[in-house]
């Protein structure tokens, strides 16, 4: 029989705040364990947590971004359960109110467009992290009470590889509006996945295993594709699928059973009553509408109509809001988008890639790419050069000019001097000089690379083959 994977993903984003949820702990990462802990975030008796305000702003961005419908009323709910990582044995979330509604995230998977609905977003406070050791076990509570929104997908996508596309998309516009850092390593970003099979054309939802905190587009992509497989398998020799939770190992490549999937109503949710419902009005929620940057779609559409650039060079440029500012301050000292396009796309991201470095730690300048591209344009420099010189403004962090001046590496553009040059190749070169005038005319491929060895790589290419045409010719 066949079978269709039905996938809906849940992404714990963590919001780019200074301070807690309901408390004004430190949100910074690597502190020492259970450094930045209150009476609130640890559930002391007595204590009552204050909404953080900015985390609620954010919120509201990420639900509009994604063209969810901002909730004029809602609530925040305990979620009763039991975790050593949680002191006070219930987390502060939303449950039947949540913050925002609907909504959606478009990908592209091998050139075709699909639309991927959006449940839910809501706020909640991350639990703790257990940390274990050698016979024992312990604690930090540094991540207890840390502002998260919770991203609930419908079960909308088909395959491992639609789920990673979502993700992509969802990170870049996260990182657009600048609520999260969304670096996976730190835990800003995790994924818990939902998988089941079920025949195809059948339209009842198959009994669903969640996979729990992937930590990498990758690892999710691998594990739906591990867990699509394992259901397959026990399937085919008629077992029955369990409703669980399993855990994801990124060593070994496979899914382990962790616990029993719980139900809504294992949780005993009920409204928190230490924190007032949350109330909009529709000014206000419009008011933060309109303050949204520009999100990733709508600059690459003006990259194609301003800069002319190819919908390639737009996607790859706008992917990451780092690269697309870079590729702005460029644009600030050279008019030469589709060269700096180029340079960016090429050299610099393959010198970067092979250092670990992002677009942010790069040793060059956007004044230093577009110094380089002013000298090829005013016929300074060759493109050989070019490629030399760069290398050495990656490693050095000095400026094309700087460079080009210490060497003397600045281009021959005096036709007298490449027309004797041009002239003497002619002589040596009779075989060439004749397959040329015979019709074969990449012979003159050869005699170009004649003059440019003669040179040094030092004429200027263009001048270099009009003078070898018109002696060709004569």
């Amino acid at each position: 029989m066949d079978y269709e994977p039905v996938i809906g993903l849940e992404v714990h984003v963590q919001l780019k705040t200074a301070s807690k949820l309901f408390c004004g702990c430190s949100t910074k990462f690597g502190a020492l364990p259970n450094a930045q802990v209150c009476p609130v975030c640890l559930g002391y008796p007595g204590v009552l947590p204050v909404l953080n305000e900015k985390a609620l702003t954010l919120a509201v961005m990420a639900g509009l971004a994604m063209g969810s419908t901002v909730a004029l009323y809602s609530k925040f709910d305990r979620k009763n359960y039991f975790y050593p990582d949680l002191p006070k044995a219930y987390q502060v979330s939303q449950y039947d109110e949540p913050i925002c509604l609907g909504g959606k995230i478009d990908i592209e998977v091998e050139g075709t467009r699909k639309e991927i609905r959006l449940t839910r977003i809501h706020l909640e406070e991350d639990a703790g992290k257990s940390m274990h050791f050698k016979g024992d076990t312990g604690v930090d509570y540094n991540r207890t009470g840390i502002p998260l929104i919770e991203i609930v997908s419908e079960p909308d996508l088909r395959s491992p590889q639609e789920a990673y596309q979502y993700l992509k998309e969802l990170k870049t516009i996260l990182e657009y509006l600048d609520v999260s850092d969304c670096n996976m390593e730190e835990g800003s970003l995790r994924c818990d996945a939902n998988v089941s099979l079920r025949p195809v054309g059948e339209k009842k939802m198959g009994t669903r295993a969640e996979i729990k905190n992937l930590n990498s587009f990758h690892n999710v992509e691998k594990a739906i594709t591990y867990e699509i497989e394992r259901q397959k398998e026990l399937l085919s020799r008629g077992e029955r699928i369990v409703q669980e939770t399993r855990l994801w190992n990124a060593d070994e490549s496979f899914t382990r059973s962790m616990r029993s999937k719980e139900a809504a109503h294992d949780y005993r949710y009920f409204p928190e009553p230490d924190l007032v419902p949350i109330v909009f009005s529709a000014k206000e929620i419009e008011s933060v509408r309109v303050s949204l940057p520009e999100l990733a779609q709508r600059r690459k559409e003006r990259f194609m109509k301003d800069f002319a650039l190819t919908a390639y060079d737009a996607e790859v440029l706008t992917a990451q809001k780092d690269l697309a500012d870079f590729f702005e301050r460029c644009l600030k000292y050279s008019k030469n988008a589709k060269a700096i396009s180029n340079w960016m796309m090429g050299d610099l991201m393959r010198e970067l890639k092979l250092k670990d470095l992002g677009i942010a730690q790069s040793p060059m300048s956007p004044e230093h790419i577009a110094g380089l591209i002013e000298l090829m344009d005013q016929g300074k420099i060759s493109g050989k050069m070019a490629k030399d010189v760069f290398l050495e403004m990656f490693g050095t962090g000095k400026s094309a000019q700087e460079i080009v001046s210490a060497k003397g590496l600045s281009q021959l553009s005096d036709s007298s001097q490449i027309e004797g040059v041009v002239k003497k190749v002619i002589q040596e070169n009779p075989p060439s000089v004749q397959d040329y005038r015979n019709g074969k005319k990449n012979a003159l491929s050869y005699l170009v690379g004649q003059v440019m060895k003669a040179t040094q790589g030092r004429a200027n290419p263009k001048m270099v083959n009009e003078l070898l045409v018109k002696e060709l010719e004569k």
